[in-house]
């Protein structure tokens, strides 16, 4: 089914205490393209039960929203049916999730790193025998998907990269959805990196950081100060290469949110990657 223009996209979110759950009430609450109709965090949180507001300063007012947190995903299709659900919880968590909103009839764009191949063949089988778009968006910063792009540029004439991906310290899974995202990107055209030139020795295990099938090393540091930060590091006989990326708060990923709320709903199968949906 595609939505028709006149029609506001009914949209919920999972993980709605979480940093991008609070985040993502911003666009959809501004953009007229979009009705709130619910949201769900952790079963038993104390939040279960508080109005939408508390959650976001997009309400101008401050009032009520008159949207309260449900205590499960069956407990907001007992009061709301969306059109599409934005997920934003811990892996496991979401790919659950991801899959009863297709099995629902509900579009889901999935915002969540660290899912399993093999989760991410289910959705995408799911998706296509059912003809209903899904998301998989590691990063929905444009600056960050362009990051990925350039990188992907570069790995075809460079033989020696390295990626160190940084993050705050409550995140849970390494690498990141966005550093996994760079490595198949530059890995996809079948090029071997990083030909060893000697034997090495590591006498701190891993300290080299962890080696993709590409032969492409990746280190992930976790400091507090840091939010969202990417650099994919190319070297050759006399020169460096660096492509950078830099998140500072929330905001950056907000219109690649929007962005692809309104696009699910045009797709029949599940894409990966919000330069999928981008012209």
């Amino acid at each position: 089914m595609i939505i028709q223009s006149d029609t506001r996209i009914k949209v919920a979110v999972a993980g709605i205490n979480g940093r991008m759950g609070r985040a993502s009430l911003t666009p959809i609450l501004k953009d007229g393209a979009f009705e709130l109709v619910g949201a769900f965090g952790r079963t038993g949180a104390p939040y279960v039960g508080c109005d939408l507001s508390e959650f976001t300063d997009a309400t101008e007012d401050r009032s009520q929203l008159g949207i309260p947190v449900c205590s499960s995903f069956d407990h907001l299709l007992e009061t709301a049916y969306p059109d599409a659900i934005i997920v934003l919880m811990v892996a496991d968590a979401s790919f659950a999730c991801a899959k009863k909103a297709l099995e629902s009839g509900i579009r889901p764009v999935i915002g969540a790193s660290g899912l399993s191949k093999d989760q991410i063949a289910e959705l995408s089988v799911l998706a296509s025998e059912r003809k209903m778009g899904a998301l998989l968006v590691p990063n929905f910063s444009i600056g960050a998907v362009l990051m990925m792009e350039f990188a992907k540029q570069a790995a075809k004439y460079y033989g020696n990269a390295e990626i160190v991906e940084m993050h705050h310290t409550k995140k849970l899974d390494a690498p990141s959805g966005t550093a996994t995202h760079t490595l198949n990107k530059m890995a996809s055209g079948g090029k071997k990196f990083n030909v060893k030139e000697v034997t090495e020795h590591e006498s701190m295990p891993h300290v080299r950081g962890a080696e993709h099938s590409s032969g492409i090393r990746v280190h992930s540091l976790r400091l507090p100060g840091l939010i969202s930060h990417q650099d994919v590091i190319f070297g050759s006989d006399g020169e460096l290469l660096t492509i950078r990326h830099d998140s500072f708060n929330t905001n950056c990923f907000l219109r690649g949110i929007t962005l692809s709320l309104k696009a699910v709903m045009q797709l029949t199968e599940m894409k990966i990657g919000l330069e999928t949906i981008l012209d």
